[in-house]
């Protein structure tokens, strides 16, 4: 007892206990993993302490592997897609450029208004309104490489879908393919066809916003854009979209 007294000092503090164990009088055999040190009543206890300082210098087993990050191949892929992205922020629509429209909206701005309409449409059975959003942000994503091409370019139909597929598979190929990229393939293309209700219902969207937009230039640059509203008249095809396009008649005949 007195050789271990003699070998061993305990100094308090109000804080803490320090162990100090001189090695002339006891030996211990050198380990990378153990140490004694400090400790106080706010710390983990020596054993969970040991436990966690053994857990650090074990290799993780096949079973228990972290799981990856990203690849810098992926995130290039993304950010190589954003960018392209950005044409769509920048590229007027041609509709309000041809009218001489001041400051006109861009593709993007369009695509936004869009998709608030998805956010803000009212419950109805066998439409899905996350889809709606969805298709309504990629509907025109293809015009980030062949811009925005109106029936006054005298483009047909076919050829002006054709370029814009071109351009879809050439977008979804740089975001490197994938389940996104699929997904964004398949809502453009139902889109396209109209083949689905949540189609026909961006369809009026489209028109909705449009006209919306139209309104809104002739109330701030005194402009006179009957034209548009006559290329969509009788061609909404849900209840939402008649409602809403006939909300937006009735404005224009009050101001």
């Amino acid at each position: 007892m007195r050789s271990l007294s003699r070998a061993t000092a305990l100094c308090k503090s109000s804080c803490s206990l320090v162990f100090l164990i001189p090695s002339s009088s006891l030996a211990l055999p050198p380990s990378p993993r153990f140490r004694f040190s400090s400790f106080d009543s706010t710390s983990p206890s020596r054993s969970n302490r040991h436990r966690m300082a053994a857990a650090a210098d074990t290799p993780p087993t096949d079973g228990a592997a972290a799981a990856p990050s990203p690849s810098s191949s992926s995130a290039a892929s993304a950010i190589d897609f954003l960018s392209l992205c950005h044409q769509l922020k920048t590229t007027k629509r041609a509709g309000w450029v041809k009218r001489d429209v001041r400051d006109p909206e861009s593709i993007a701005d369009h695509m936004y208004r869009m998709g608030l309409m998805g956010l803000i449409l009212p419950d109805i059975p066998g439409i899905n309104r996350d889809k709606c959003v969805k298709m309504a942000i990629v509907h025109d994503i293809a015009e980030a490489i062949v811009g925005d091409i109106t029936p006054s370019d005298g483009v047909p139909k076919e050829e002006k879908s054709r370029k814009e597929a071109e351009a879809l598979d050439h977008m979804c190929k740089l975001l490197g393919g994938g389940s996104r990229a699929e997904e964004i393939a398949q809502l453009w293309k139902e889109y396209e066809d109209n083949s689905s209700p949540e189609a026909k219902m961006v369809k009026d969207f489209d028109k909705v916003e449009m006209i919306l937009q139209a309104l809104e230039y002739e109330n701030e640059q005194g402009k006179d854009l009957e034209e548009f509203f006559q290329s969509t008249a009788g061609k909404f095809q849900t209840d939402v979209g008649k409602a809403w396009a006939l909300e937006i008649a009735s404005r224009r005949k009050g101001k």
